[in-house]
């Protein structure tokens, strides 16, 4: 019988110790400070009096009279066009077969020094081994200015 008992007192100390934890947790959680009205006023006060984040300018990435009709330029990673006059491309620099940087627009194409690919002015393939378009940067024109978007 003393071994029953035993083992009863154990369980009985083991069940309340759980139950005192749970206890412990539940005051714990419930005395979590609220802020009091005045406090949520503040910073809902704070929060639309706060000056909103203007918008960055635009990037000036050349002028316009930079890029030759029915040729381009190369600048950075932006390989900006003109095939006829008034419509700009921008166009990424890299080239599509390898990853070589793109070095120079001549006779109307874009040229790769690695391995010979050649881009027409709005980045399609003129000549291989690419076999992928230049992916297209956005850009726009205002006034004299090219900028990315």
């Amino acid at each position: 019988m003393r071994l029953e008992n035993l083992r009863s007192g154990r369980r009985t100390v083991l069940i309340g110790s759980g139950v005192g934890l749970i206890g412990l947790v539940v005051a714990a959680c419930s005395t979590t400070k609220k802020p009091s009205a005045a406090s949520s006023t503040v910073e809902a006060t704070s929060a639309t009096t706060a000056s909103p984040i203007a918008p960055a300018a635009p990037k000036v990435i050349a002028k316009t009279a930079q890029v030759p009709v029915g040729s381009g330029v190369i600048i950075d990673d932006i390989v900006l066009t003109q095939p006829t006059q008034g419509v700009f491309n921008g166009l990424s620099a890299i080239c599509t077969h390898q990853g070589c940087k793109l070095d120079k627009v001549t006779d109307g194409t874009i040229d790769c020094p690695c391995h010979g690919s050649k881009f027409n002015l709005d980045g399609t393939v003129a000549n291989g081994p690419a076999k992928l378009p230049l992916p297209t940067k956005s850009i726009s024109v205002q006034g004299d200015s090219i900028v990315l978007n």
